[in-house]
């Protein structure tokens, strides 16, 4: 099945188009976009979302600025304005700030860290299909949809099956905004894999009866020490892994490591609006007017990971060590 990916760039047009990620699985429909404003909208608004696809995103948010003739300064300030946790939208920004009045350059570093993107996560997917086996666990959405390439956990989900190493997987909804329910579900139906989607609260039930093997997960940011933010409700799998003797595992590419945090506390939480807990899709589930707290990411300490699947390969405690070596000299 050929991968449903999350943009195209139509160079003749100075469009980038993104699949509209809020209107899946109903409906596969693309949004054009011209100018930096409207890439940190369809950012903020998580019209695409997924670390990686949001640096490359934010990367050809930039190409459009040139084409547009708009000031390199001020788009860069709105891009790197439209989610704060992720670390590879101001990675891809900082890669695109030596190219700022250079289209020619400009794009073609946002092309190659697309390239680099899909040869990261091919690797990522074969690493960790070696560490997966049987049935496995999974939260929000780590596939092509969210990276632009070959993804990150569901990637290495992937390659496991299709080497015959996973034989279901579990979902969870991933709520509030049901990024497990509406786009992983959908890239496994189209791939073929038998998965389950279940509510959140079931993972300890299911660990409980010995029916998960393994857990793998995605990370927005990563800190030196192995602290990881990664979508809400991340930690609490990770706990009830560590409880239940169940290996977890965090997948990502190097780059989402943030060279300049030990630790993870200094990770920032975005917190997005009450009314993604408060409704579901336009329609109220709580009382008029009752409040709601909504921080999307959550901090899990490095303490319950049994190993970092990453391009260079599935790194082990102690991971200060691991991490430093396999990002090389700073």
């Amino acid at each position: 099945m050929e991968r449903l990916l999350p943009f195209r760039f139509d160079e003749g047009e100075g469009v980038f188009w993104l699949l509209d990620q809020r209107r899946l699985p109903q409906e596969e429909a693309f949004l054009p976009v011209r100018t930096a404003g409207e890439m940190a909208k369809a950012i903020r608004e998580m019209v695409v979302r997924g670390a990686p696809a949001i640096g490359v995103s934010a990367a050809f948010g930039m190409v459009l600025a040139h084409l547009r003739g708009e000031e390199p300064e001020e788009a860069d300030r709105l891009l790197r304005g439209s989610r704060p946790t992720a670390v590879n939208l101001f990675h891809a920004l900082d890669r695109m700030r030596p190219y700022w009045g250079d289209l020619e350059g400009s794009l073609r570093e946002a092309r190659a860290l697309w390239r680099e993107v899909e040869e990261t996560e091919r690797a990522i997917s074969l690493h960790g299909a070696r560490v997966l086996r049987g049935q496995v666990l999974t939260h929000c959405n780590t596939g092509p949809l969210a990276t632009g390439g070959y993804g990150t956990a569901l990637g290495a989900i992937l390659e496991a099956h299709r080497q015959g190493r996973v034989r279901h997987v579990w979902v969870g909804e991933t709520r509030p905004y049901l990024q497990g329910a509406r786009l992983t579900a959908f890239e496994l139906q189209r791939a073929g894999v038998p998965a389950t989607l279940i509510t959140d609260s079931m993972a300890g039930f299911l660990m409980g009866r010995g029916q998960v093997e393994a857990v793998i997960v995605g990370v927005d940011r990563m800190a030196l020490n192995g602290d990881f933010a990664n979508k809400i409700g991340t930690y609490a799998l990770a706990v009830l892994a560590h409880h239940h003797g169940i290996p977890f595992y965090a997948a990502l590419p190097l780059s989402s490591v943030d060279p300049r945090l030990e630790t993870g506390e200094g990770i920032p939480v975005e917190e997005r609006p009450g009314e993604e807990v408060t409704h579901l899709r336009g329609l109220p589930v709580a009382p008029p007017g009752f409040p709601a707290y909504h921080p999307a990411f959550d901090l899990t300490p490095h303490r319950f990971l049994t190993g970092i699947i990453t391009e260079k390969g599935v790194l082990y405690p102690p991971f200060d060590e691991a991490l430093r070596d396999a990002l090389g000299p700073s």
